[in-house]
């Protein structure tokens, strides 16, 4: 893993930067051409392109509830028991802030306030590329429930010989979901923002995927809500003298076997450690499964920055905003306060980033490609809407029908003053 001091670091810094660029326009031309598709032939186009892109020849897109159930039968009970263990953190965690309903009494018997509401139809992606991930599952399906969804669609692709992962399917039941889709890629983000013969539309999308998947909930943002457009997986992690060269090597590696574009980063103020983390990610790396997506991932995307102090290590992760943050350092809780743009944020030597990911209970569904500097982890508030209310008196509008009927008739819009001044006594 190389180490980029001095002016090394701009260079080191432009490159990991460049993973943010514009969409291709070849990717975008694709992505739209099967949107236009699925808009138009539904479920035979998605059929079509789960042959011409996965292999699979597919005579219809639900798992049956028989299959969900048979899955559920034939889990690994302990395998289970941790997934009954993981929803039951993440329900926890997710009904901390469920927002609610208010209403305020003003003057003149003015009745302001909100009404939330859960968003009635959902669209949960678990992706099933490179890995499946029963893990999306749980954070995209179990902040909905909290929410109170009335309805959840599931869709994840299924392998090349057609199997669909029986993890996902037995969490699904679990879970008590219905509505499972074996259907991937920009095709199931089209079957689920237009509905076909069989998927029904769905008013929000939420879940990672690769770039054809982001790249399609980009584009059908407005024909549906979206969570937010998702890029490469990231991790960086802010270390001083005090911090365990192994740990930190496993939590950089964690973050690389998921992808070639995955970016892993240490930045830290200690030349010895550096040197010592450096060593002993190759030594990691060599006895992982996964090494040829590691090494990939570390030589294009990965680096060790050695800065002056923690101050600088701060501010540097604040300019890149990563995905996932670690703050492998001696007072944790101080340099938080200097942390600015981050998705998570893992404090001490024994918070690693894969508890959140599966575990503590905050969602893993996180903003990436320095998008944390103006979009938040998925929450339940994601699947809620907020209507405002007004209720206003004769008393009331009387009182203050001059000032909006001036406002009104200042921007040119006369009607809007008439539909103040029929209502006033005077």
């Amino acid at each position: 893993m190389n180490i980029y001091k001095n002016n090394k670091i701009q260079e080191f810094l432009q490159r990991f930067e460049s993973r943010r660029q514009e969409v291709s326009t070849d990717v975008e031309h694709s992505v739209r051409h099967i949107l236009q598709n699925v808009r138009e032939n539904g479920d035979q186009a998605v059929m079509d392109y789960t042959k011409k892109f996965d292999g699979v020849d597919l005579s219809a897109l639900t798992v049956r509830q028989e299959e969900l159930q048979q899955a559920h039968e034939n889990i690994d009970p302990e395998l289970l028991d941790v997934l009954r263990q993981a929803r039951q953190n993440i329900q926890k965690y997710h009904e901390k802030s469920l927002p609610q309903s208010w209403m305020s009494w003003e003057d003149d018997n003015v009745i302001l306030g909100q009404r939330v509401t859960p968003i009635q139809h959902v669209g949960i992606y678990v992706p099933g590329g490179l890995a499946a991930y029963p893990s999306s599952l749980l954070m995209g399906v179990v902040p909905a429930q909290v929410a109170g969804v009335k309805d959840i669609y599931v869709t994840t692709p299924c392998a090349k010989d057609g199997s669909m992962n029986q993890t996902i399917l037995a969490g699904a039941f679990e879970l008590g979901v219905t509505q499972v889709y074996r259907m991937g890629g920009a095709q199931a983000i089209a079957a689920m923002a237009f509905g076909t013969e069989t998927v029904g539309r769905v008013d929000k999308i939420v879940g990672p995927g690769n770039i054809y998947v982001a790249t399609a909930k980009k584009l059908l943002y407005g024909q549906c809500g979206i969570d937010m457009v998702a890029g490469p997986s990231e991790v960086l992690i802010i270390a001083d003298d005090s911090a365990t060269p192994e740990f930190i090597a496993a939590d950089l590696l964690a973050q690389a076997e998921h992808d070639p574009l995955a970016s892993s980063i240490l930045v830290t103020d200690s030349k010895k450690l550096a040197k010592s983390v450096a060593d002993e990610v190759e030594i990691q790396m060599d006895a992982l499964p996964r090494s040829d997506i590691m090494q990939q991932a570390v030589r294009d995307y990965g680096g060790i920055i050695v800065t002056g102090s923690l101050t600088l290590c701060a501010e540097l992760s604040n300019r890149l905003a990563p995905e996932h943050l670690g703050l492998h350092v001696d007072d944790p809780w101080t340099l938080l306060g200097q942390i600015k743009n981050a998705g998570a944020i893992f404090l001490g030597h024994y918070s690693p980033e894969a508890v959140g990911d599966y575990w503590a209970g905050p969602n893993h569904v996180l903003p990436t490609n320095g998008s944390a500097r103006f979009f938040s982890p998925l929450r339940t508030e994601d699947f809620l809407k907020v209507s405002s209310i007004v209720s206003y008196t004769q008393a009331a509008l009387d009182k203050q029908g001059k000032n909006i009927e001036k406002f009104a008739k200042n921007e040119g819009l006369d009607a809007h003053a008439t539909a103040i001044t029929k209502r006033m006594s005077s």
